[in-house]
């Protein structure tokens, strides 16, 4: 089977979650602004919020309005502190 192509949203919503899980954006976190990520990324701004909204779809982030998008959740981040992963 061959890969299918990507969107461009879903591969910035993939980088940010990668960078979620990773510990790199912690819990409580706020992402750049739009337009700082358009520079960061370098991708438009119609990207970056289509990404934003992927990210709030998969749980790993809230916006509040006039405030920012801030982490509130890690996909698959195994419980390392105790030294489990269940």
């Amino acid at each position: 089977m061959t890969d299918l192509p990507r969107y461009e949203y879903v591969k910035l919503a993939d980088a940010i979650a990668a960078e979620i899980a990773s510990g790199k954006l912690p819990q409580g976190a706020a992402l750049p602004g739009e337009r700082a990520m358009t520079g960061l990324y370098g991708v438009s701004i119609g990207t970056v919020r289509r990404a934003i909204v992927e990210l709030r779809n998969r749980g790993l982030v809230a916006t509040l309005p006039a405030k920012g998008t801030y982490v509130i959740g890690q996909h698959d981040a195994p419980d390392t502190e105790n030294g489990t992963t269940d």
